[in-house]
């Protein structure tokens, strides 16, 4: 997915250190997030004329969400504790997720679709790897 200026902003703040300074503590490495891997998601639509309901896979990668496939586009993050915030969009409609993910391998939450169609529903994920 969309990746973040943290990593860019912690390198500059490295180069920028002045010579004569003490040396720097060792860089912390970067630890999987606990949510990472593939999610078998559901949407289900409660109100509005979008489809009755989508499946599909997501991918998640240090907190990064993103669709594996063309179809939709997903952009969205996750937090160290499993909250669930982005968008699917289709080209004509965005939906705005929200919700949890569990340490135990399931998800929910709802969504909000505007656009050329308004929808709302629910959605569910399953981790499959």
């Amino acid at each position: 997915m969309i990746r973040s200026a943290t990593s860019a902003r912690c390198l500059a703040a490295g180069l920028c250190l002045s010579a004569g300074a003490a040396p720097a503590a060792p860089a912390r490495v970067a630890t999987p997030a606990r949510f990472d891997g593939t999610w078998a998601v559901e949407i289900v639509t409660e109100a509005g004329s979008c489809d009755r309901a989508y499946r599909y896979p997501v991918r998640i990668e240090n907190g990064q969400a993103r669709f594996v496939g063309t179809a939709f586009t997903v952009n969205g993050q996750v937090s160290r504790t499993g909250a669930l915030s982005g968008s699917i969009s289709n080209g004509f409609a965005t939906a705005n997720v929200v919700g949890r993910l569990g340490a135990n391998g399931v998800g929910r939450g709802t969504w909000v679709a505007s656009g050329t169609v308004e929808c709302r529903g629910r959605w569910n994920a399953a981790r499959r790897g």
